[in-house]
C-alpha cells in the first residue's frame, strides 16, 4: 500500500512541509514519485520515518540522523539502539521526578526530606571529581596530564556521556559474549552510533582517531584492565572493531 504525503503527514503527526525537506535533502525520499508529481510513500518509508523521528527525539541532527542510515543498517538493530537511548534518558527523569515529588510531599507536609535522598539524580561536579580521581592520577603521573585541570565541568554533558559509554561498553560486552565477529555490521552500527553520539556532544572524533585512541587503551595497563573489568577480552575486541570500522570509512 503506498501513502500520499498528507497521508504519511497525518499518520506521523508531522507537517507536509517536514516531509519535503525530508526528501529534498535525500533523507527520506518517497518510495515514488507519480505521473501526476505526487509523492507515495511505501512501508519502507514508514519505518524509516519512525527511525528518523525517534532520533530526532532524542536530539540528534538531521545530518547526524542521515549519516546513520545512510549505510542502511538493520532496522532491529536501530530500534534497539534507540531503545537504550531512550530509557536510559527516562531513568535519569524518573529518577529526577521521584526526587522532586518527595521534595513536594516533604514541603507539604512541613517535613524534612532525608539528607541522602535530596539530589538523586541531579549528579555534582563534587561527584565527578571523585570518580574521576584514581583515572586523573594515573594520567598526571604517567603522561603529565591532567584530566581535571581546574576544568569547568560541563555536567550534563559529563552525564550524557556517562551514560552513553555505559550503553556502549554493556552492547559491546553482549556482543563479545554472543560470538559476534568484531566487523559484523551489528558491531559497525554499534560504532556508528558512538561515534555520530560523540561528535553531537561536541567531541569531536573521526573512526580512525577512535580507532588510535583504542589502541592506547590497549597498550596501557590502567585503561586495559579497566575495560577488561567489564569483559574479559572487551578490550582487545574494541580495538580490534575500532581499528575494522576506520578501515571501512
Amino acid at each position: 500500500m503506498l501513502y500520499t504525503v498528507k497521508e504519511v503527514a497525518s499518520l506521523a503527526k508531522v507537517t507536509v512541509k517536514t516531509l519535503h525537506h525530508y526528501h529534498k535533502i535525500g533523507l527520506l525520499p518517497p518510495s515514488e514519485v507519480s505521473e501526476a508529481g505526487y509523492r507515495l510513500y511505501g512501508t519502507k518509508e514508514l519505518e524509516r520515518l519512525q527511525q528518523i523521528l525517534l532520533y530526532r527525539e532524542l536530539d540528534f541532527t538531521l545530518e547526524q540522523i542521515k549519516q546513520l542510515l545512510e549505510e542502511e543498517p538493520e532496522r532491529s538493530s536501530i530500534l534497539a539502539q534507540q531503545q537504550e537511548l531512550i530509557l536510559l534518558r527516562k531513568q535519569r527523569l524518573e529518577t529526577i521526578l521521584e526526587t522532586l515529588r518527595k521534595s513536594i510531599d516533604c514541603a507539604e507536609k512541613g517535613e524534612t526530606m532525608d539528607d541522602q535522598e535530596l539530589f538523586k539524580g541531579l549528579e555534582s561536579e563534587e561527584a565527578w571529581q571523585e570518580a574521576l580521581q584514581e583515572q586523573n592520577e594515573y594520567l598526571k603521573e604517567t603522561y603529565q596530564f591532567d584530566l581535571l585541570d581546574s576544568a569547568q565541568l560541563d555536567l550534563q554533558n559529563m552525564n550524557d556521556m556517562a551514560a552513553e559509554a555505559a550503553s556502549f561498553m554493556r552492547a559491546m560486552a553482549t556482543a563479545l559474549q554472543a560470538g559476534v565477529k568484531h566487523n559484523d555490521g551489528k558491531v559497525t552500527g554499534l560504532l556508528r552510533s558512538h561515534l555520530v553520539f560523540l561528535n553531537k556532544q561536541g567531541h569531536s572524533i573521526s573512526a580512525a582517531e577512535f580507532a588510535a585512541q583504542n589502541r592506547f587503551f590497549l597498550g596501557d595497563d590502567f585503561h586495559r584492565q579497566m575495560l577488561e573489568g567489564q569483559q574479559t577480552g572487551l578490550a582487545y575486541y574494541l580495538s580490534a572493531a575500532a581499528e575494522a570500522y576506520a578501515l571501512e570509512t
